[in-house]
């Protein structure tokens, strides 16, 4: 039974890291990152390493892709106030 859970886990963390490279828009690459992070906890919790599921689910799922919307949303502004360069 754990094998099957440990199985399904490595599957579904191959998918996400598949779609977090094929998707284009950086808004939903930082989410598809959160949830990738949120498998990579589930997948290292099942692997026995709560300490590790933990601090991936802290960083990996909240930090990073927060910090890459905050960004992506500076970026944005800043584009539009300089208005299109030649």
């Amino acid at each position: 039974m754990a094998d099957a859970v440990i199985i399904v886990a490595l599957l579904l963390v191959a998918a996400a890291a598949t779609t977090a490279v094929l998707v284009r828009d950086p808004v939903r690459q930082a989410l598809v990152l959160a949830v990738l992070g949120v498998l990579l906890a589930v997948l290292f919790t099942t692997l026995q390493a709560p300490d590790v599921g933990l601090s991936q689910l802290a960083v990996g799922s909240a930090l990073t892709p927060l910090l890459l919307l905050l960004t992506v949303r500076k970026v944005r502004r800043r584009g539009r106030k300089e208005g299109p360069r030649r």
